[in-house]
């Protein structure tokens, strides 16, 4: 149900607020006065094509917001584009226009592309009549009215269910066809890789370690050099400690000739006699320390180079394999995998090929079973439809539900378009293109009569009564009327037949302020709703026989 539209500055209206209650709704006026201008509003809100020229002379935008009760198929739709519903709350539709063209849009103030606007839009909104933009004059809807009417949803869900698995099954066998017309090709480039890459034999981690070792391979031969002559400065002979040990020896004798007394001469005999000694021992270990060094940057020859060429290897098989080289081993047991497809082809493309034989079957059963309940619901259809048309002044009217069968899609093999004819003597023809805007609000009446309580989608009629009146716009109303039982209903009318039939009713009036012109739009009841309609019937001037006839079509 829509429960609000909020318009700014669309065209002559600058700002209106309004509230709808459910059942039948009617919005009347003069023509010109701007009920087009309503609509124009409603279906910018709802993902319309609109442009800058709706936007009202000297403003910079235009904007409309309009508030729906939440469905379950628009719940549905929002949740799957993670739009936050509450389902306890209306669900709110702005957009906005700026005079340059430029168009926003938002779900629960929420941005959306206007593209999800249009769609939840179509599943909260159906406008008939000559400012239908989808509805019966996109005939992709026909199909879906007709499935509709015949209560087809189950062998829909069939339908698609073994469509989406004749898809996924015929898939599966077009890729092992593709694989078996290259897998001579890729089983040579496999098995190279793989026989290269196990020879290869990488380790996680193994770059790493090469690299450190190639690094201290590259300066150990200069660090050796240093060592060996820290070795030679040592003396490998001892002719170093003989040194020492001779000095040592003479200051001994020294400290035996003049004594170990207090004098300082002494005591400068015994330090140095303590420091040679010291120095002996340091010395022998430094010797062994340079020799332990020297031990440890020794290495086998051609070391460098074998570390190097593994290295260097490894970083080749990486940049073939476009992966890094820790990566290789993953990328051998890839190779792997895909040589055991091709191995396995022959035998998974024979098992393919039964499934998508088997799933065709299944589609096929279910797309016929949905295509024979369709024809006999296009005839049922046909029946009720031109059953209505009579009374809507339509009796020489011709309507049929065409069926022809297409290329298999979820929906089946069928197209399904409505064809018309409004004249005797001539052809029928495709709906949209035979009927003018009032036959086709009135024939979207029938067929909405017909699927009265299984759609609640609001419905807009424009000018459904346009060249009728009396008994026929008389039978409009009460049809409207009948279809407000099971969901809300708005018609333009200049009928005052169809106004009485309505439960609420809205004028709709222009005036003008010297340069500027400005559409109003104010709820008429009780008293001033009899005198709307004596106004419908009289025109300017009201009389009394106005009034009464009046109050007759609303006690009708």
């Amino acid at each position: 149900m829509l429960t609000g539209l909020s318009i700014r500055n669309v065209v002559l209206i600058e700002a209106l607020d309004l509230e709808f209650g459910a059942g039948l709704t009617a919005l009347t006026g003069e023509t010109g006065a701007g009920k087009s201008i309503i609509l124009d509003a409603l279906g910018m809100a709802t993902g319309a094509r609109s442009d800058r020229a709706l936007v009202r002379a000297g403003a910079d935008k235009a904007q409309c917001i309009a508030g729906f009760t939440l469905s379950n198929s628009v719940a549905r739709l929002l949740k799957e584009n993670d739009i936050d519903v509450d389902p306890n709350e209306d669900v709110t539709l702005r957009r906005s226009l700026t005079k340059d063209g430029r168009s926003k849009a938002f779900i629960n103030d929420q941005a959306v592309g206007v593209k999800l606007l249009s769609q939840v839009g179509s599943l909260l909104l159906e406008v008939h009549g000559q400012h239908d933009g989808k509805g019966l004059l996109d005939p992709t809807t026909h199909i879906h009215l007709l499935d509709v009417f015949g209560s087809h949803q189950n062998l829909l869900e069939k339908c698609a269910s073994a469509y989406k698995e004749r898809k996924e099954t015929q898939a599966q066998v077009d890729a092992l066809v593709a694989l078996q017309s290259k897998a001579s090709e890729d089983r040579d480039f496999l098995e190279h890789a793989i026989g290269e890459l196990d020879r290869l034999a990488p380790k996680v981690g193994e770059d790493a370690q090469l690299a450190e070792e190639r690094k201290f391979l590259q300066g150990a031969e200069g660090a050796l050099t240093e060592l060996t002559a820290a070795q030679d400065a040592l003396g490998e002979d001892g002719a170093f400690e003989a040194r020492l040990s001779s000095a040592l020896s003479g200051i001994d004798r020294l400290r035996a000739k003049f004594g170990e007394g207090q004098s300082n001469a002494a005591n400068a005999l015994e330090v140095a006699a303590q420091a040679l000694e010291r120095a002996m021992l340091e010395t022998q270990e430094a010797r062994e320390a340079v020799s332990l060094a020297a031990q440890s940057f020794n290495f086998e020859p051609g070391k460098l180079d074998e570390t190097e060429k593994r290295l260097f290897a490894l970083r080749a098989a990486a940049r073939k394999y476009d992966c890094d080289i820790d990566s290789l081993i993953e990328a051998r047991s890839k190779f792997a995998g895909e040589l055991a497809a091709i191995d396995n082809a022959d035998f998974d493309l024979s098992n393919a090929k039964e499934a998508a034989i088997k799933a065709k079957t299944k589609y096929d059963k279910a797309a016929f079973a949905l295509s024979k309940a369709r024809e006999n619901s296009a005839k049922k259809l046909d029946k009720v439809v031109m059953y209505e048309l009579p009374p809507l002044k339509m009796e020489r009217a011709q309507f049929l539900t065409h069926i022809e069968r297409t290329s298999e899609t979820a929906l089946g093999i069928d197209k399904v378009r409505f064809k018309v004819s409004t004249n005797p003597g001539t052809a029928v023809g495709p709906l949209d293109k035979i009927a003018s805007g009032g036959e086709m609000a009135r024939f979207a009446l029938a067929i909405k009569v017909a699927l009265a309580g299984k759609n609640d989608a609001v419905m807009v009629f424009d000018e459904v009564d346009q060249g009728v009146g009396g008994a026929v716009a008389d039978a409009v109303g009460k049809r409207l009327s009948r279809l407000s039982n099971s969901a809300q209903v708005f018609v333009v009318t200049h009928s005052p037949q169809v106004a009485a039939a309505a439960d609420h009713q809205y004028r709709i009036e222009k005036s003008s302020t010297g340069s500027t012109t400005t559409t109003h739009v104010s709820l008429v009841a009780d008293d001033a709703r009899e005198e709307e309609i004596a106004r419908m019937l009289a025109g300017e001037k009201i009389t009394q026989e106005a009034r009464a006839a009046a109050r007759q079509l609303m006690a009708s």
